[in-house]
């Protein structure tokens, strides 16, 4: 291979370094990689002119503009649950379900991971405290297993921005992708069993958390947010991918609406209170976070970045290699699911597409894997750092101890992999 053939690949290597420092040195996801498009741009001279030009253009993005609210709708939803205090009445309702003590604490931290929150995992840890408490449990393995089992739908669950945002990327209809990714809430639930919840020997006493009956009219009744943001947005997007021309995703905006108004009346809340929590600042930082990894694809795309890459990467081995250990890079060094997609899915599924790969598919589900396994393993996850600081643990004591459980979720994503290059 010619050395001037590597320049490209060195210039994309720059670009991301560029982002890991931002990210590593308090930047902000969204600021990190908007510093990845400048220096995509410096490297690649595309004029500020121009630069403007894509700027204003991913904003008009129907994709953008789709992607943002349902991402707005999912957090309001997910807000109004919360400071309602009907997530805590669904989950005592459900909580006459539960007999067996491994269930119980797996249970709470699983059932709060339905609601993408930020920092969610510190919402169940009191619960998992209270399931524990006649358990002679270390402060570790309820940190752990709080920590592990609030993660298990990232890969599966169509209400959290990362899958949604890779559905984009990657042009595959999000019910579709979704029948791909099933195997990951699998795993995940074998590996949190084989290494948090199988070496346990707990007895069988009684908890806060026990409640002898169990009435699934009242479950059903607090769960219906849930139940029509999941059941109904999937079908209606299915109705709208299979009958209509219209983008599908807009069959997820109508059902999450309908949650959204059904939580209201639930809670005899109006409309002026329910979009006061649009002023909360997380919400729009999301908003941003999503318009630059739409500016950096645009920029990408601009630059003829892709097309000079896939010049560099010999075959479909390099493109492996990039798929499998950028999304996990990024993954570790942000701790966040929707920045590696962001940053790396664009990148190898752009070149997947210029060495002319039939099905990108494999390649997605690669990417997903490696990166949940990175940030699962990031010391600076939100959900860690704060399940750590609620029960009063060193990070340094229990961080260890996810290595081997996100070696095997990374090996299993790499073996599906393969699985899925013999089937598409």
């Amino acid at each position: 291979m010619d050395a001037s053939s590597l320049i490209p690949l060195f210039k994309v290597v720059l670009i991301f370094g560029t982002m890991l420092a931002g990210i590593k040195f308090g930047l902000g996801i969204g600021l990190s990689i908007l510093s990845g498009s400048l220096a995509t741009a410096f490297f690649f001279k595309i004029h500020p002119l121009d630069l403007t030009v894509i700027a204003f253009q991913a904003v008009f993005d129907f994709q953008f503009i789709i992607l943002a609210m349902i991402v707005i709708l999912i957090m309001l939803l997910s807000r109004i649950m919360e400071n309602s205090g009907q997530s805590q009445k669904l989950m005592s309702e459900l909580a006459g379900l539960l007999t067996w003590p491994k269930f119980k604490l797996a249970f709470f931290p699983a059932l709060i991971g339905l609601l993408p929150m930020p920092g969610g995992a510190v919402f169940s840890a009191p619960m998992v405290k209270a399931v524990a408490q006649d358990q002679n449990l270390s402060s570790q393995d309820k940190i752990l297993i709080n920590y592990w089992f609030r993660h298990v739908w990232e890969l599966v669950w169509p209400l959290y921005p990362g899958i949604i945002l890779a559905a984009y990327l990657s042009g595959i209809p999000l019910v579709k992708l979704l029948g791909y990714t099933w195997p990951g809430l699998v795993i995940c639930l074998l590996v949190g069993w084989i290494f948090y919840l199988a070496p346990l020997r707990l007895n069988s006493g009684q908890g806060q958390m026990d409640k002898p009956d169990f009435n699934a009219g009242k479950a059903f009744y607090q769960g219906m947010p849930l139940i029509m943001a999941i059941a109904g947005s999937l079908s209606l997007e299915g109705v709208v991918w299979s009958l209509t021309s219209f983008d599908p995703e807009i069959g997820l905006v109508a059902g999450l609406v309908l949650s959204i108004a059904i939580c209201m009346a639930q809670n005899k809340m109006s409309l002026f209170q329910s979009l006061g929590y649009l002023r909360e600042k997380h919400l729009w930082q999301m908003v941003f976070v999503i318009l630059v990894i739409f500016i950096f694809k645009n920029v990408l795309d601009h630059g003829g970045v892709v097309k000079e890459i896939s010049g560099s990467i010999s075959g479909p081995g390099a493109l492996l290699a990039a798929a499998a250990l950028l999304p996990m890079l990024v993954g570790m060094i942000s701790g966040i699911t929707i920045a590696f997609v962001g940053s790396t899915f664009p990148l190898f599924l752009g070149v997947a597409e210029q060495l002319g790969i039939q099905s990108n598919i494999p390649y997605v589900i690669l990417g997903l894997f490696s990166g949940l396994a990175g940030v699962m393993v990031s010391p600076i996850h939100i959900c860690f750092v704060l399940t750590c600081e609620f029960f009063h643990t060193n990070i340094t004591k229990v961080w260890p101890r996810l290595f081997r459980p996100c070696a095997l979720l990374f090996v299993s994503g790499l073996g599906y992999f393969f699985l899925l290059k013999a089937w598409t």
